[in-house]
């Protein structure tokens, strides 16, 4: 018996019935294929269904013995050994013919859309092999597959045991935590000081998992009210490391860092030569600056005299540039934050836009996110005023006048500190002229705090942005961002260099920083004093002058109202 019954589980029956099953993809026809006699391929549900109903027939036809006849005394007869080992034979078949499916639909890029998920959220399953998809491709379970990796659930079960307790933190509920979901927000009550049961979570984290997850201290979503013992209430967060961890800096970055840097100190050089334009060819500026010019256009050849002349002005912009990042890379060391090589943007009006230095390294804290972004304004305003009042003083001395270069009294019109400061220094008569004769270094340090200022507006993750939301959070930052950027479109910040800039944050730098570890600690009443008073004089910067306080003040020649 045991014989014929495997004989009959080889049988070119069995076989055609098995193979039917071994198609690249679900279809109406493979449906056909598999018993559905007639009948349609509607859903997913209705392919299972008939692939069950197929396998169940398949057994029957084993079991009894004939095509689909009576079975007899035979049949009756057959022990439940014999029926067993038929069954198994064909259980085989149907496993192989599955086999087949699933591995021709890997490679076509079909997937399955069904899967049981876990209770706890942000955890990771392993999905089982189960339907078809006919039409439509489940995006959720696409994200799974191809968004960042979540936590283990054995590793939540653990924390929830030995980290969370009536000693540090009340575990009440879970919550999904991330930008896709990917990790777990543990809900529930404090239990002590919030920087002592951060420090003891994350020491015991480590104990139990190494270096494998991240662990966040942030404020309660939708919390009904404070801590009893002061302030927000908090929840902590769980990230896998590669998940939560900026990456390194790639090789691609090193030369897109480096052509930046070239194009920089290019449009530094030609800023020197613009500050030359009264000395330059007239049919070099009148090319460049008239719309209406026609003709050849003239022999650049003409430029290369005053190449030399314009490079103390292209070292001084390079030179505040460099001491910004130089006060970026010195207030991170102590910290042990490491940050990306810087992206210098360049910019022909100014020279350059200034850098671009990513975090890559997670801040440990708020007050860490706040010094390392002032520190590098902070250093590149003092270079820069440093160089306009010292080239203020040597423009107004006549044994320097060799030195000196003759620009439009109306660029003074750009910043209403700048423009008061030039004035009360140069005096009354010289400012209100047609051109006023300058040193370099005011070039320079005017470029370096325009910049500088720029830099310090508090929107996306800018230096201001960053420092805005160590001190005030990401709900502070959101508000004063749509206040920037309506101030920027309407040029009230900045005159005609508010729309370029304005493109450069939208495309470069609108978005905000990511949280640190310890997201709920206050700064501190004097960084926040710091930053306001840093902001007032930003805006003293780019605010332009306004005709009559210029004619007042005999800043330019001023016409008309």
């Amino acid at each position: 018996m045991a014989a014929a019954a495997a004989a009959l589980a080889s049988s070119p029956i069995v076989h055609l019935t098995a193979s039917r099953l071994r198609l690249p993809r679900p279809t109406l026809a493979s449906a056909s294929a598999c018993c559905l006699r007639g009948g349609e391929w509607r859903s997913k549900v209705v392919g299972m269904r008939a692939l069950r109903r197929c396998e169940d027939r398949m057994r029957r036809f084993s079991i009894d013995g004939d095509g689909g006849g009576g079975g007899g005394e035979d049949g009756e007869k057959r022990s439940e050994e014999e029926k067993a080992a038929a069954g198994a034979a064909v259980e085989a078949k149907v496993g192989e013919a599955a086999e087949d499916m699933r591995s021709e639909r890997t490679r076509s890029g079909s997937f399955s859309s069904s899967s049981s998920s876990s209770g706890t959220p942000g955890i990771s399953n392993e999905p089982p092999f189960l339907s078809f998809s006919v039409d439509n491709i489940d995006t959720v379970k696409l994200l799974e597959l191809l968004g960042p990796e979540k936590v283990d659930s054995a590793d939540v079960k653990a924390i929830k045991e030995k980290l969370f307790g009536y000693t540090t933190f009340w575990l009440t509920r879970e919550e999904p935590f991330g930008d896709l979901g990917e990790g777990v927000l543990f809900i529930g009550n404090l239990r002590g000081k919030r920087e002592e049961i951060f420090a003891k979570l994350q020491r015991q984290l480590r104990e139990l998992t190494g270096d494998k997850y991240n662990l966040f201290m942030v404020e309660e979503p939708n919390s009904e009210g404070e801590d009893p013992r002061g302030g927000p209430r908090v929840s902590f967060g769980l990230l896998r490391r590669e998940v939560s961890e900026p990456g390194p800096t790639t090789l691609w970055q090193y030369v897109i860092s480096l052509l930046l840097f070239l194009l920089t100190v290019f449009s530094c050089v030609e800023l020197g030569i613009a500050s030359k334009i009264s000395s330059l060819p007239p049919e070099i500026v009148t090319y460049f600056t008239d719309p209406n010019a026609t003709g050849p256009p003239p022999d650049m050849q003409l430029l290369l005299p005053f190449v030399e002349s314009a490079l103390p002005v292209a070292y001084g912009v390079l030179a505040v540039q460099l001491f910004h990042e130089v006060g970026h890379f010195l207030a991170a060391f102590p910290k042990k934050v490491k940050l990306s090589i810087p992206f210098f943007i360049p910019n022909f009006t100014l020279g350059t836009f200034g850098a671009i230095t990513q975090f890559k390294s997670i801040l440990p804290d708020k007050k860490t996110m706040f010094d390392i972004s002032l520190a590098g304004p902070l250093a590149g305003a003092a270079l820069s005023f440093s160089m306009f009042f010292v080239g203020l003083l040597l423009s107004s001395n006549p044994a320097g006048a060799s030195d000196l270069v003759e620009v439009p009294s109306k660029l003074f019109q750009g910043s209403l500190l700048l423009g008061l400061v030039s004035r009360a220094t140069l005096g009354y008569s010289a400012m209100h002229a047609a051109t006023v004769a300058i040193h370099p270094l005011v070039i320079a340090g005017w470029c370096g705090l325009t910049t500088t200022a720029f830099n310090m507006l508090p929107v996306g993750c800018l230096d201001g942005g960053r420092a805005l939301q160590g001190a005030f959070g990401k709900d502070a930052l959101f508000g004063f961002g749509l206040t920037t950027y309506s101030l920027l479109g309407l040029g009230v910040l900045g005159g005609p260099l508010s729309l370029p800039w304005g493109l450069y944050v939208l495309i470069c730098q609108r978005t905000p920083e990511k949280p640190c570890l310890n997201d709920v600690s206050d700064v501190g009443t004097w960084r926040r004093a710091a930053l306001i008073v840093s902001v007032f004089l930003v805006v003293l910067t780019l605010i332009p002058l306004w005709d009559e306080l210029a004619e007042d003040l005999g800043v330019g020649l001023v016409t008309s109202f």
